[in-house]
């Protein structure tokens, strides 16, 4: 598969690593061409680097990764007002959470993923890898005690959640159907309760009995 990052960060390095390793042909995209370039390198397996326009036309997923104060900048330089990312998977694994307060930076209006697919025209968003750091993104692969890590996916497409899955499976995670566009918010709104409880230490899986254990609606 031909994978166009936007992106030159952590999430960029970790998800594209993974990869790149199991045979999908990358092209990272920066602001900065030099550290596109070096992301690339780091990468290896023949990723290529070049700009965050020539990334979003390269192939049919492409992964955006910056953080959410960026996202429109990289969009527009990307192109996606164009129609450059038009018909393409468009993964949104950013995360519009205030530091410290773990609060949602798009309280009160549309969340991120319903945000950038207003301003991808054509493009075909799916939320995911937004509720886990790179730290586990790097892990070969992400299996602990009661198994593979499930990744939530939300999306409308069904060819562009079909891409998705693939590369979920292709990390040794599970894909997690979690429903349309609309519920991504949810799922933001999640991962930014979860990141009180992580950074203050406390274990949330604490909360969450097992699925045998709750009665039938």
């Amino acid at each position: 598969m031909r994978i166009g990052v936007l992106g030159t960060g952590t999430m960029a390095d970790a998800l594209g690593t993974q990869w790149a390793r199991a045979g999908h042909e990358l092209f990272i995209g920066g602001r900065s061409r030099p550290k596109a370039a070096a992301l690339a390198a780091r990468i290896g397996h023949g990723a290529r680097a070049g700009s965050l326009r020539e990334a979003a036309g390269f192939g049919a997923v492409t992964l955006l990764a910056v953080a959410y104060d960026g996202v429109e900048a990289t969009l527009e330089a990307a192109g996606a007002a164009k129609g450059t990312l038009s018909g393409r998977a468009l993964i949104d694994c950013t995360n519009a959470v205030v530091p410290g307060r773990f609060t949602l930076a798009t309280d009160g209006g549309p969340g991120m993923a319903e945000r950038i697919a207003a301003r991808a025209v054509g493009a075909r968003v799916v939320k995911a890898f937004c509720h886990c750091s790179d730290a586990v993104w790097r892990m070969t692969p992400p299996v602990f005690a009661d198994g593979p890590l499930a990744v939530p996916l939300c999306g409308d497409d069904e060819k562009a959640l079909a891409a998705v899955r693939t590369l979920v499976r292709d990390m040794g995670c599970v894909p997690l159907d979690a429903g349309g566009l609309e519920r991504a918010r949810l799922l933001e709104s999640t991962v930014a309760f979860l990141l009180g409880f992580w950074f203050g230490g406390v274990e949330p899986r604490a909360a969450l009995p097992p699925l045998a254990a709750q009665s039938p609606a």
